[in-house]
């Protein structure tokens, strides 16, 4: 059992926000109240089970939920695998996450999607799969999305790969239309991108590149917006970047659309001169777009627009990202960092509350994906991320075996102190992972 005292308990699927304790038995929050200690029904408890957290000054939250990470495993494993990716999860206050398919072999296969869920089992969080909605990725052949679903998988998406045949999407939409699960798009048309990971625009023209061009993303998501409207299919538009693609979702919701939009952290705190002052570092799919853009994307998470903020955790080793711009590969790793850079760049700047900031990493995305997480209740799950949030803190080092990140030597405010998932402190903050026995 686990009794976390005095914390600012934030509820974002109830609003409530008191200063209270939590009481946890096996896998669920037993008791949420005022000093539960002094009550007779906890006077009661054994002593030796109960294990103490004093979360004075802390806020105490549902655990963080992010459904858009790449854990490479199976195939790409030299930059990270399900283990580690899990570790920089915990570390960054998430308990649970969503894989994407795009590994090797591509999870379009049943088998595939239950080896990936089965090393899920073995961290110390929950971690989900997508299956892919074509054949090895490319974009042809729809796979069998039933055997899929009934293997686990939480949704589908090619992400990193556009879907090009219209006919195919439409179809792909009103499979999970029928199966009662959102479809997530990668919304880039390689017919306006000469290269990846930079924006067609000044800074792409100092590099001496074209650059990916913003039309790009507003192509795919007109289309696949107006796919969603004829099939009335739960649709989420991937990491975007564009204030196009922003006022496109903000007018598809305004008509009823089941349209969802995520952004990234790093497309809400840098722009397109970071890969400038940072190289590959900062080149990503999409890319780095202008100041208004990203003031149009904070703007689309204020006014509800943008109702997730997932992190598009991308890790890739050090000699691959040392490579010349155009020849390494995009992305960057994101679960460290998320929290801080979402509390200091928005909270602070008061563009959301905190209550805000937490619905989009918790009980938005937990509801999009039909995952029970995102929220603080009697009975709900054990899953809580304690945090400080008026400390500050420099990334330094990470717990993902990748280190491919711009904010490296960043200093932000806040810092994870615990992550519980299942009844279980998954994360302390200066030590090593651990995993306690109640």
């Amino acid at each position: 059992m686990l009794y976390i005292k005095n914390g600012l308990c934030i509820d974002p699927r109830t609003g409530m926000q008191r200063v209270c304790d939590i009481l946890t038995e096996g896998e669920r929050i037993l008791k949420i109240g005022e000093n539960l200690a002094e009550t007779e029904e906890f006077k009661k408890l054994p002593r030796h089970e109960i294990q103490t957290i004093d979360a004075e000054g802390y806020i105490v939250a549902p655990g963080l939920v992010d459904v858009h990470v790449h854990f490479r495993d199976p195939g790409f494993t030299e930059k990270e695998d399900i283990l580690t990716g899990a570790a920089a999860a915990a570390a960054g206050g998430f308990t649970s996450v969503v894989m994407m398919a795009n590994t090797r072999p591509a999870a379009d296969q049943a088998d595939i999607l239950r080896y990936m869920l089965e090393k899920g089992k073995d961290t110390p969080i929950h971690v989900y799969a997508c299956g892919a909605v074509t054949k090895n990725l490319e974009g042809k052949e729809l796979t069998d999305m039933k055997a899929l679903r009934a293997a686990g998988a939480a949704g589908f998406t090619d992400d990193g790969k556009p879907l090009s045949d219209e006919t195919l999407v439409r179809k792909a939409m009103e499979n999970c239309k029928e199966l009662g699960v959102p479809i997530s798009f990668h919304e880039e048309d390689p017919a306006y991108i000469k290269e990846s990971g930079v924006n067609a625009g000044e800074v792409s023209a100092k590099m001496g590149l074209t650059g990916a061009d913003r039309q790009a993303e507003i192509s795919l998501i007109e289309r696949d917006i107006r796919l969603a409207i004829e099939t009335g299919a739960c649709v989420n538009i991937q990491h975007i970047s564009t204030k196009e693609g922003v006022e496109l979702v903000r007018r598809a919701k305004r008509e009823g659309a089941d349209i969802h939009a995520e952004a990234t952290p790093h497309h809400f705190t840098l722009t397109q001169e970071a890969v400038l002052q940072y190289g590959t570092l900062a080149k990503m799919n999409p890319p780095l777009r202008t100041e208004e853009d990203k003031e149009a994307i904070i703007e689309g998470l204020s006014d509800g627009t943008i109702d997730l903020i997932a992190t598009d955790h991308a890790p890739h080793t050090k000699e691959e990202k040392e490579k010349f711009f155009t020849e390494a590969p995009s992305g960057i790793i994101g679960l460290e960092t998320a929290l801080a850079l979402g509390i200091t760049e928005l909270v602070e700047k008061k563009r959301l509350t905190m209550e805000e900031l937490l619905s989009k990493m918790t009980w938005n995305p937990a509801k999009l994906y039909g995952i029970e997480a995102g929220y603080l209740a009697e009975g709900g799950p054990a899953d809580i991320v304690i945090f400080d949030p008026d400390c500050r803190q420099t990334f330094l080092t990470f717990f993902s075996k990748a280190s491919n990140s711009p904010f490296t030597g960043k200093t932000c405010k806040s810092e994870v102190e615990y992550t519980i998932c299942a009844g279980k402190v998954a994360y302390i903050k200066n030590m090593s992972m651990s995993v306690l026995d109640d």
